[in-house]
């Protein structure tokens, strides 16, 4: 499992105020938590807090000065996304993210080719996000041939199906599954698929709970890579049991034990 940690997101406070204030020290303190959690990346966001390129730019510099660990940019904005690539010191990374529009697509997919990095595709396009199976289908099948015939192979694209608040839209979570089930279908090896996984526990009162049991079931569908909070024992717990269960570990009384020493140890992930 792929584990992107989202805590350095200007959607919260804390990292929206140091960024604003160039202020590296809540920046650096989450890039070292969320590495000694054994995050494989961390997805870098700027958000609302900020226009200006060079602020991602500072950004990559801070974390990649911290931790060893590889770095997803996250941005929509294209000219934002290029200067936290050209800021990499050499270290695996993903662009996060395009989406399915034409516009995107043109823009995007070449910075993921020119800096060898991977290629997060949110299925939705300039109509917003689907809330029916078949278009999130159609349009994660669009990013992929694009990507792929402007060179990208699929063990470097990531496809996101879009996870919805099971507060106020509980019939899209099943739809997701459907959808990443069908998204394993797309190649052979398959692209990679990953999900913002808090965005189903929004506004929720368990929170922990509900993206525990929702990785697992998307895992058993199909699943390999999450943003998540990387810092909840709880989760890494379940997903290390969800590879037991599917095979994808060896069993051992001290396979959770065996989970965090192997992910402790690790620097970085893969693209």
């Amino acid at each position: 499992m792929i584990l992107i940690g989202e805590r350095i997101n200007a959607g919260f406070k804390d990292i929206a105020r140091a960024i604003r204030e160039h202020d590296p020290a809540p920046i650096i303190k989450w890039a070292k938590k969320q590495a000694e959690c054994g995050a494989d990346y961390l997805d870098l966001n700027i958000g609302a807090a900020s226009k200006d390129p060079g602020d991602m730019a500072w950004l990559v510099e801070v974390v990649q000065g911290a931790v060893p660990t590889s770095i997803s940019i996250d941005s929509n904005k294209p000219e934002i996304l290029k200067a936290g690539l050209k800021a990499l010191d050499g270290r695996p990374a993903i662009v996060n993210s395009t989406t399915a529009d034409d516009e995107k697509l043109e823009a995007i997919i070449p910075l993921a080719v020119e800096y060898n990095a991977g290629l997060i595709g949110v299925a939705m396009d300039e109509r917003g996000s689907p809330q029916d199976v078949e278009r999130r289908i159609e349009l994660g099948a669009k990013i992929f041939m694009a990507a792929t015939e402007a060179g990208l192979p699929p063990e470097r694209i990531f496809l996101d199906p879009i996870l919805m608040p099971i507060r106020f839209m509980q019939d899209q979570a099943t739809k997701v599954l459907e959808v990443i089930r069908q998204y394993t279908l797309l190649s052979d090896p398959p692209p990679h698929i990953s999900v913002g996984l808090s965005n189903i526990c929004s506004k929720t009162k368990e929170r922990s709970l509900i993206t525990r049991t929702f990785i697992v079931m998307a895992m058993a569908a199909g699943l390999d890579a999450a943003i998540c909070d990387v810092t909840d024992e709880a989760l890494l717990d379940a997903i290390a049991t969800a590879e037991l269960i599917l095979n994808k570990e060896i069993y051992s009384d001290g396979y959770l034990q065996a989970f965090r020493l192997r992910r402790g140890t690790r620097s970085g992930g893969r693209s």
